[in-house]
């Protein structure tokens, strides 16, 4: 079953570990997005997360972003993306979701009004607050 299909089920189940990764990955590519520009710089900035989150190669990297890139294109909406992530990630891991979701969007080196509203429905969406959201970007602006 496509992760798609699972998550628009009348009961989704939980997401297995491999669904999560590709998950995170469209959230990212989303958020990437959001802005009208997808660039290589974001691109490099995704790649670099899904390694370092999940021990990937750069292929194996590549390859993740790459479906992320098909199942965002068929999304119809970020919400039930976001539920089966916070199902899947506990409380206190969240907080570096949303990190990793801040350092796309600033990869550009720009702030987008659409990027900002897309992290803050997507930080809600994870529950967590608006200020968990700032200190997640300000860390992403250091790393």
């Amino acid at each position: 079953m496509s992760l798609l299909r699972a998550l628009f089920a009348p009961n989704p189940p939980p997401l297995s570990s491999v669904d999560a990764r590709l998950a995170l990955a469209t959230l990212l590519v989303r958020v990437a997005r959001s802005d009208g520009h997808y660039g290589a710089a974001e691109v490099a900035h995704i790649d670099h997360i899904l390694r370092l989150r999940h021990g990937l190669t750069e292929t194996g990297a590549a390859y993740l972003r790459a479906e992320a890139e098909v199942e965002e294109a068929e999304a119809p909406d970020t919400v039930r993306f976001t539920r089966a992530l916070k199902a899947a990630v506990p409380l206190e891991d969240r907080a570096a979701l949303v990190q990793a979701l801040w350092a796309v969007a600033l990869a550009d080196g720009q702030r987008d009004d659409e990027e900002d509203r897309m992290l803050r429905l997507v930080t809600n969406l994870l529950g967590l607050t608006d200020v968990e959201s700032a200190q997640a970007r300000q860390r992403a602006q250091r790393a």
